[in-house]
């Protein structure tokens, strides 16, 4: 989906207006018109206010053009698992049970890769393939670097 059909999307399951979203946003009717034609994209930070009007991230308001992970454990990361800052903003680097609050829940791997085994072991993935896979992950991701 593009940036155009997601603002108009977005817009019409609120029930709002041309006019009302850019009232709520400090932007002209034309701005969000020109939007939802896709005759151009908002700005960074009018971004950053439809991410928090709307409580999605500007990863989905772009289309989700790419696939983002958390870069603690690794997890494939949507917004409603996506960590939060303290002021309500998005933060696409990690999910939020790795990062809460403006502080991160692990303070080592070996701590991360534990709590994964005994959460994520089963049947079909025993434990011994759960430790090995993440040992394999989670030195690479950005946060254990």
């Amino acid at each position: 989906m593009e940036t155009k059909d997601v603002i108009l999307d977005l817009r019409t399951k609120r029930g709002l207006s041309q006019e009302e979203l850019a009232e709520k946003i400090f932007v002209t009717r034309q701005a969000v018109s020109r939007w939802e034609t896709g005759e151009t994209i908002p700005n960074t930070e009018t971004l950053k206010l439809l991410s928090t009007f709307f409580d999605v991230s500007i990863n989905t308001l772009l289309g989700a053009p790419r696939q983002l992970i958390c870069q603690c454990c690794g997890m494939p990361l949507e917004d409603a698992t996506t960590s939060k800052e303290p002021n309500g903003e998005f933060n696409e680097e990690y999910c939020k049970w790795c990062y809460s609050d403006g502080e991160f829940k692990y303070t080592s791997k070996e701590q991360l890769i534990d709590f994964c085994v005994e959460h994520m072991a089963n049947e079909n993935w025993p434990a011994e393939q759960v430790r090995a896979h993440m040992e394999a992950v989670v030195p690479k991701l950005n946060h254990w670097k």
